[in-house]
């Protein structure tokens, strides 16, 4: 079993991998996870060496402490690094960057969410490619309840997830819902919900179908899902041909109709 690890105990960032799957443990579990100065510099610097490693082909975002992440630190907002435009921007614009880092990452990324996902930690989960959550987790985007405004996502994501009515409701009253609800049709927030002693099941399944496939393919499938999402109807066609013509000349293209036709299991290369 191929494993690597960065989990240094006081870090609130741990970082390991295994058979392929790079896991970012937010690790501040006496504060719920939340996001400080320190966590948010070292989560870039990780998603970027999950991003660059050949090795990883999915990344997982969990929290430590039987909780995802609730939101900034709010002492962190009368600090040194906030307390001016300057610093506050400065903030933002790191947040951002490592969200959308996340969300147009090659590889897929999934948040794996138990007790709390609100403010930047519901950024986060809606940052991944998919959300896969405990019955009882607590989600939801709670900026209004304290007169604060998320600046990594909700705006241009959470519409394109869950339609502009019910990003309007969950943003505009700061309701939060539970894991169980959140994977309901009604919601469509996340893909699957279980509870919370059967999530690393529903994690490893639902993983597995992921990590076994041309990273290749991966990336061109998901970088045209994700740019098609704002493209009109004629680009998209254009853009549709393009990828579908660039994958069919891959080797991974090669390799996989050959491992068809030999009865083997395929061996990418990542080309």
């Amino acid at each position: 079993m191929a494993t690597a690890s960065t989990a240094v105990a006081s870090d609130p960032i741990q970082y390991e991998v295994n058979d392929h799957i790079a896991t970012i443990w937010l690790n501040r579990p006496d504060v719920r996870n939340c996001v400080n100065w320190e966590l948010l510099t070292q989560m870039a610097e990780r998603v970027e060496e999950a991003a660059e490693d050949p090795d990883v082909r999915v990344v997982l975002f969990r929290g430590r402490g039987n909780t995802f992440c609730a939101g900034a630190d709010l002492r962190m907002l009368n600090s040194e690094f906030v307390g001016t435009s300057t610093a506050s921007l400065k903030l933002a614009e790191l947040s951002a960057k490592t969200y959308d880092r996340i969300h147009t990452m090659d590889k897929p990324t999934i948040a794996v969410v138990e007790g709390y996902a609100v403010a930047g930690g519901f950024e986060l989960l809606i940052s991944t490619d998919f959300a896969l959550c405990a019955d009882e987790a607590q989600i939801g985007d709670f900026h209004i309840r304290r007169a604060l405004f998320g600046g990594c996502g909700p705006i241009y994501r959470l519409p394109r997830i869950m339609g502009i009515r019910k990003s309007k409701e969950l943003m505009l009253t700061g309701k939060l819902l539970s894991g169980k609800e959140a994977a309901s049709p009604e919601w469509n927030l996340c893909n699957a919900s279980a509870p919370a002693d059967q999530l690393d099941e529903l994690v490893a399944d639902f993983v597995e179908p992921l990590a076994d496939k041309s990273p290749f393919c991966m990336k061109i499938t998901k970088n045209t899902l994700n740019r098609g999402l704002d493209a009109d109807q004629e680009s998209l066609i254009i853009m549709e041909r393009m990828a579908c013509n660039v994958v069919h000349h891959s080797n991974d293209a090669k390799e996989g109709v050959a491992a068809f036709l030999e009865k083997r299991d395929p061996a990418w290369t990542g080309s």
